[in-house]
């Protein structure tokens, strides 16, 4: 079964679709992060102003290099060692659609413990973006039954795991990081 959903996501996102799976988190609309025009279809579902900047995910911090141009070390033990979700943004955004990165150069990226966000983005072999299933100003779904039918409705697949749980999600913890380590808390 999750072998199964993974290569049919997989699919979708190889052909520049937006897939609705869940996450360690709240579900995510997800697209392939280095494709410009499936991040654009993304805005456009969500109703959400392309100035407004998306996370993507990573299955290990050891890819972190490839996207962000100086990752402060503090970085790893952050990610090693956080009991919750935590995305970081990074300053020095690189090889990401540009659409997706932040007016300042900014990204944020998060390394799920989840299993199936895990294999997908190895299967992938590149980041996905991570943005919750929701229009932009409604509340996050905390679970697949509160998702909107218009998001359901408007994504390429949805993802056939953990759609019966009722157990309710939370956003992840933002934090932006600076090169020097200094950091500030966004979202607890």
């Amino acid at each position: 079964m999750l072998k199964e959903e993974i290569n049919k996501a997989l699919e979708v996102l190889k052909q520049g679709g937006i897939i609705l799976y869940p996450t360690d988190t709240v579900w995510g609309l997800g697209c392939d992060a280095t494709n410009a025009e499936a991040v654009a279809k993304i805005f456009k579902l969500k109703n959400r102003e392309d100035s407004k900047s998306l996370i993507i995910l990573l299955d290990t911090d050891n890819k972190l290099q490839s996207y962000i141009s100086e990752v402060p070390d503090i970085a790893y033990d952050l990610i090693e060692y956080t009991e919750k979700p935590l995305t970081i943004i990074y300053s020095g955004a690189k090889n990401l659609a540009p659409n997706l990165i932040n007016q300042d150069g900014s990204v944020g990226i998060r390394i799920p413990k989840h299993d199936f966000c895990q294999q997908l983005i190895q299967g992938f072999r590149k980041p996905i973006v991570s943005t919750s299933a929701n229009i932009s100003g409604e509340p996050s779904p905390s679970n697949f039954l509160e998702i909107s039918q218009k998001i359901i409705k408007g994504v390429d697949y949805v993802v056939d795991l953990e759609q019966e749980s009722t157990e309710k999600k939370e956003p992840s913890t933002i934090m932006k990081l600076e090169a020097d380590g200094k950091f500030i808390f966004i979202r607890k």
